[in-house]
């Protein structure tokens, strides 16, 4: 008998489900770059399995002809937080029904990276692609924190402008806000307007309204294809009980 039998079931029950919430938490912060929401909320984990040796992950996406791009930064990223667990062994994350998973799953098994997995075909650099849609993520989170604010009557589109952070009021919208300005290398000051230019800089009044009404475009964008990928997600994996919109991912757990 090891150690491990002789401890009190409790408390081995206890530590399974630790590890199983924090390999949730893992996946919680994985974000799909496109649609600016975690992985998880999009039902794009489609089950978990957790042995003695590690942890399996299967990820699925709402096509099998989603961009290779989306779909490796997704992966690898789902790879990198779970592996950053404490003594949760082996980590394998695999991609289901693409038509580049054999290419993707064995790039991520392999560790190669971006460009060691598409060779001649990473035109791009990941970093780049990663912050352009980091920039898009901020200029809707700018515009959704003023609108609010707007509605509830602390500014008018007269003095949205004007607006600074320590203006906007504690919640969701401001902390997603800050975490994209942090992510992008601009000021978290709680005297920084919060309408800025790409570079972090204060507009002029003649250009505020322009420059919302884009940052209102984009975050249009952004939740229509979210509405469009989910309904696509849900029609190609009809059958499965995790597409209902309140189950989560298949979990199974044998590790003791």
């Amino acid at each position: 008998m090891t150690a491990l039998d002789e401890r009190p079931a409790s408390s081995i029950t206890s530590a399974a489900e630790r590890l199983v919430a924090q390999v949730l938490a893992a996946l919680d912060t994985v974000i799909d770059p496109e649609l600016d929401e975690p992985i998880t909320d999009l039902k794009f984990v489609r089950s978990i399995a957790i042995d003695e040796h590690g942890v399996e992950v299967h990820l699925r996406l709402p096509t099998s002809f989603c961009s290779p791009n989306f779909a490796y930064l997704m992966a690898a990223d789902a790879l990198d937080a779970l592996e950053a667990i404490d003594a949760i062994g082996e980590v394998r994350v695999m991609l289901d029904d693409h038509h580049d998973s054999d290419k993707i799953n064995a790039g991520l098994a392999a560790h190669a990276g971006y460009r060691g997995t598409f060779g001649v075909e990473a035109l791009d650099s990941l970093d780049e692609l990663r912050m352009m849609f980091v920039r898009k993520a901020h200029t809707a989170a700018m515009e959704r924190s003023l609108t609010s604010l707007i509605g509830a009557g602390g500014a008018t589109p007269d003095t949205v402008g004007q607006v600074l952070l320590r203006d906007l009021p504690s919640g969701r919208a401001k902390v997603a806000l800050l975490r994209r300005r942090v992510a992008l290398g601009l000021s978290a000051c709680p005297n920084s307007r919060v309408l800025v230019d790409e570079h972090g800089k204060a507009l002029p009044d003649d250009q505020v309204p322009m420059r919302l009404r884009f940052a209102r475009s984009v975050r249009i964008s952004i939740e229509g294809n979210s509405h469009f990928c989910r309904g696509l997600l849900a029609t190609r994996y009809a059958g499965d009980a995790d597409c209902d919109g309140t189950a989560g991912p298949l979990i199974t757990n044998s590790r003791r």
